[in-house]
């Protein structure tokens, strides 16, 4: 329904719209000064424009008093606050199934079919998503496969560019990676192999170490987006984000904490979407004890690291957890993992099993007979 089809005063739509000499579709008036605004929306001397200095002001009063005040309708008030917070925001409002292009089809591949059919294909271009796990979980496995299958062109469900891969802790694990790298005709057997042979997988993985918060913002601000910008990488890696926040700060430095989580949180944010880039950040985990269970002992609830401030920050939360049996196949044996998602607002929440074989992370189908494949 558009605004001049509304059964309104057509003094308040002729403010808030405009029309052009030929007939083109409404669009926002633009208002620069509260008594502009007013001077277009109201007449002039219905509301008491010496209680406000500026637009934003006009939601600090309750819609009741505006309506008393200036004598309009509960429908010109409406119109009256909705035209305000048109020139308060710069960009529409976009929900969240298409913030950063989650509507579009465009997906990085994990690398595994069965792992892709949970994620819908992989993780989308654009917003953060985050990856948390406990300690050999198989957290940075899936994140070096990643890095590799970014690299495949897209009708492989690769990105064709490359990955910035940034350490925070611990050293850069370059020979599980070459290992991989030589694994990856077994892993894809979906592209063809003179596809995987052709490309220098290790020639296209950008490493960066942050020692602290200070370098972090650096690195996140100078390097990586130089290297987005050329075209060089579509994938950037944190591994990971709780170390550094674990190492600088005591439990009573909780405010200046939480504002450097909101920093990093708006820097990441800022490069997916500035470059329509994936930006996977790895997060560790930290036990919550459920004290209202007095029925029998209290048990840990593991839950990813940095609370709320942080979970705010992301779009996309998976979990990896390590559960207790293992999988054998031919002479390999692993642990069996638990991909889960936690939220996402194009996915429904649930999990499927995966092992760590050497070429990489596969999920796993269980079949008939009661024995799980990869």
């Amino acid at each position: 329904m558009r605004l001049d089809q509304l059964a309104v005063d057509q003094r308040i739509i002729a403010a808030v719209t405009r029309v052009d000499s030929v007939g083109h579709a409404p669009e926002p008036f633009p208002i620069l000064s509260l008594a502009d605004f007013l001077s277009e929306v109201v007449a002039p001397t219905s509301l008491p424009t010496a209680r406000f200095s500026s637009v934003p002001e006009l939601f600090g009063v309750p819609a009741l008093d505006l309506q008393r005040l200036s004598g309009l309708s509960r429908t010109d008030v409406q119109l009256l606050l909705s035209a305000a917070a048109a020139t308060c925001r710069p960009h529409p409002a976009v929900s969240a199934v298409n913030y950063g292009g989650l509507a579009s089809n465009l997906r990085l591949s994990v690398g595994c079919p069965v792992l892709d059919q949970l994620l819908r294909g992989g993780l989308p271009v654009g917003g953060v998503t985050e990856l948390s796990g406990e300690s050999a979980a198989g957290k940075t496995q899936l994140a070096l496969q990643l890095c590799l299958s970014v690299q495949l062109p897209v009708q492989y469900r690769g990105l064709g560019s490359g990955a910035v891969y940034v350490c925070t802790e611990g050293s850069f694990p370059v020979t599980r990676l070459y290992q991989l790298i030589s694994e990856q005709p077994r892993l894809r057997t979906d592209v063809p192999e003179s596809v995987v042979t052709s490309l220098r997988f290790s020639d296209q993985i950008y490493v960066e170490h942050a020692a602290d918060l200070d370098s972090l913002q650096a690195c996140l601000s100078r390097r990586v987006p130089l290297l987005l910008a050329r075209g060089l990488v579509r994938l950037v890696v944190l591994d990971s984000v709780a170390a550094l926040f674990r190492s600088q700060f005591q439990a009573d430095d909780w405010l200046e904490r939480n504002r450097q989580i909101l920093r990093l949180g708006a820097k990441l944010q800022q490069l997916t979407s500035d470059f329509n880039s994936v930006v996977l950040v790895i997060n560790q985990v930290t036990d919550v004890f459920d004290s209202s269970n007095r029925t029998g002992p209290v048990m840990p609830q593991v839950v990813p690291a940095l609370g709320l401030s942080w979970s705010n920050q992301v779009l996309i939360r998976l979990m990896m957890r390590r559960l207790q049996r293992s999988v054998h196949r031919g002479h390999q044996r692993s642990a069996v993992r638990q991909l889960v998602v936690e939220f996402a607002p194009h996915l429904s929440r649930g999990g499927q099993e995966a092992a760590v074989w050497r070429e990489g992370v596969r999920g796993l189908v269980t079949v008939s007979h009661g024995q799980d494949e990869t």
